[in-house]
């Protein structure tokens, strides 16, 4: 999730030595959130500790280093602030991660677009814009589409607001972006038809469709529209 906006936020601008240390950022932040939703799950276990400690120091130093260089990406507390929140209060036990939850993984995640386009020094609003709007339509439709066959399995509803999502994502990249995107967002909606179908004709058999299966899917997804970036420039 983190590697698609980052390198989309790079290909809208140009390569800098700053995006290193936004990527060491981004990872610390991701596996320290993720440790402290470990650690709240399991009631405080102690072990989780010294890895928090870890993981939220190298954020908080790699971070405190681009806040000081770019003083502009303290704006992106705005997001992640409330974002994080949400995240960490779904890791409470018995809590369900819901739509809400992942979709605030996703917003912070976002993040990353502008944030690599700012630290590039070669910033151009137009082509930021549609790199996020990119990045949005693609995660978003990411996490529709795994609910879909995973936790919302069977669940004839959430396909139809999932592919619904995906065809109108594709009208707007008709009008506001170049038409290899426009294509490669027909692709997704593709994508979000035909896995629960897969997931429905497997279901009860002895090949059902398998999160790895599913993940092979995005890998390969997010892959194409990290080449299209670079090869295609918004």
């Amino acid at each position: 999730m983190l590697a698609v906006p980052l390198l989309l936020g790079i290909a809208a601008t140009v390569p800098s030595p700053w995006h290193l240390l936004l990527a060491v950022a981004a990872l610390g932040g991701y596996l320290a959130a993720a440790t402290a939703q470990g650690w709240l799950l399991s009631s405080r276990r102690p072990s989780f500790v010294p890895s928090l400690v870890v993981y939220g120091g190298t954020f908080a130093v790699a971070g405190l280093v681009l806040v000081a260089a770019f003083p502009a990406l303290a704006l992106s507390a705005i997001v992640a602030l409330p974002a994080g929140a949400l995240v960490i209060g779904g890791a409470r036990p018995g809590t369900r991660r819901d739509l809400a939850n992942s979709l605030a993984q996703t917003a912070i995640a976002l993040v990353l677009v502008p944030a690599a386009a700012y630290v590039s020094g070669a910033w151009e609003s137009e082509a930021v814009v549609r790199a996020t709007l990119m990045a949005a339509g693609y995660l978003v439709g990411t996490v529709l589409v795994v609910r879909s066959v995973i936790r919302e399995r069977g669940n004839r509803g959430f396909v139809a607001i999932s592919v619904g999502f995906h065809a109108a994502f594709v009208l707007v990249a008709a009008v506001l972006l170049p038409w290899p995107y426009a294509l490669y967002a027909a692709g997704l909606t593709a994508r979000a038809i035909a896995l629960p179908l897969v997931e429905r004709r497997r279901a009860g058999t002895r090949r059902p469709l398998r999160p790895l299966q599913v993940g092979i899917v995005e890998i390969v997804a997010s892959t194409v529209l990290v080449v299209l970036a670079f090869a295609v420039p918004l």
